[in-house]
């Protein structure tokens, strides 16, 4: 039987239920279904395995995605298991899928930062993105609208080592989204799977299903 469907590992978010004592991984309900859609498989990461690379190795993953939620620093665990994750997608030749908090992640990962911004018009607000890179240009329109649901941002010049944006707020100029010139890397800021459209599906597909999009 022929393979359909490709399985990619995702990160959780470690939260905290009232009334229970008990720290919690959990993952929005929307990357089900938005996955589902684009013919992805997901498998949950927790954040307390004791032996991330031997748990990851086991699963004959395609891919892997940093999913949103939380600053880095909130949790430590989740901070290591994230870093974890990283090392593991670097040494297999995995595509790597940032969004939003695992963008900054990556970002951080290469030695970037991390700043805040203090524009009220990019935060919880949809807003345009100027695409500049011609690997997503050509699948993208030139501007598109994302959301946004933090308060963090990063500039330019604050980007990791090797890490080249292929999008711009309309905003204020921060870094929307980046892609590693070396690595099967790409990281947006807004959450695709809270949009549903059909420009943030085809990003995920051109990264987990096209391997000449990496050449």
């Amino acid at each position: 039987m022929l393979k359909s469907k490709i399985k990619i590992g995702i990160s959780l978010r470690i939260t905290e239920a009232s009334n229970y004592t008990e720290k919690r991984d959990s993952l929005s309900h929307d990357w089900a279904q938005f996955l589902e859609d684009i013919d992805i498989v997901p498998i949950l990461i927790p954040n307390t395995i004791s032996n991330i690379n031997e748990f990851l190795e086991n699963l004959d993953l395609d891919g892997l995605i940093l999913s949103g939620g939380d600053n880095i620093g909130d949790d430590q665990k989740r901070d290591q298991t994230e870093n974890k994750i990283i090392n593991f997608g670097l040494s297999n030749k995995l595509p790597i899928f940032g969004v939003c908090r695992g963008m900054q992640m990556l970002n951080v990962f290469f030695n970037g930062t991390i700043d805040e911004s203090s524009n009220p018009n990019h935060v919880r607000n949809t807003h345009s993105l100027e695409i500049n890179n011609q690997k997503f240009s050509d699948f993208l329109n030139n501007t598109i609208e994302v959301n946004s649901f933090h308060n963090n941002v990063i500039n330019k010049s604050d980007l990791g080592k090797d890490l080249v944006p292929f999008a711009m707020s309309s905003i204020d100029q921060t870094v929307e989204g980046f892609v590693h010139k070396n690595y099967p890397i790409v990281g947006v800021m807004w959450h695709p799977e809270r949009l549903k459209n059909s420009q943030s599906k085809e990003i995920l597909r051109k990264v987990f299903y096209e391997k000449g999009f990496w050449d």
